[in-house]
């Protein structure tokens, strides 16, 4: 088997975080602990993947501070698995991937899931990056200050 690359000392933010994701289960966990989903077999439901790979993917998650594990909320011997706030933080993140996959990935009238606004059951605006000033940012407006 082939040894993973490791990025967690790089000193690019971006290495770092795909370091702490691992791969695109564990999106998929996280995703759907936003959409409400608390045990294994909640999760491996949803998923499809083998029990293997989701163990290991969880315990990634809970040693990386992304998840943790509480008692279940119905008293059964059990144990949930919540966001933390690191997790929660990855919300932007989830949904840039969901609006970049419906501008990218479906046809015009293609039926797919949806996000809403609980109280007003509409979608969601468009993220846009901004400075700090409030304009709007392309990739031609910015640039990466590197670590000499």
């Amino acid at each position: 088997m082939v040894a993973r690359t490791r990025f967690d000392d790089s000193d690019c933010p971006v290495a770092r975080s795909v370091d702490a994701i691992g791969d695109w289960w564990s999106l998929l966990i996280v995703r759907d602990a936003f959409d409400g989903s608390r045990r294994f077999g909640e999760f491996q439901r949803s998923l499809g993947v083998a029990k293997n790979i989701l163990t290991a993917r969880l315990r990634a998650l809970v040693a990386g501070g992304i998840l943790d594990t509480v008692p279940a909320s119905d008293g059964s011997a059990y144990r949930e698995y919540v966001l933390t706030p690191k997790g929660n933080a990855l919300f932007p993140v989830i949904v840039a991937l969901r609006q970049w996959g419906e501008q990218n990935f479906f046809a015009p009238e293609e039926p797919h899931s949806r996000l809403v606004d609980r109280r007003h059951g509409q979608g969601l605006r468009v993220l846009e990056v901004r400075s700090a000033d409030g304009r709007r940012l392309d990739p031609d407006d910015t640039t990466v200050d590197k670590v000499s």
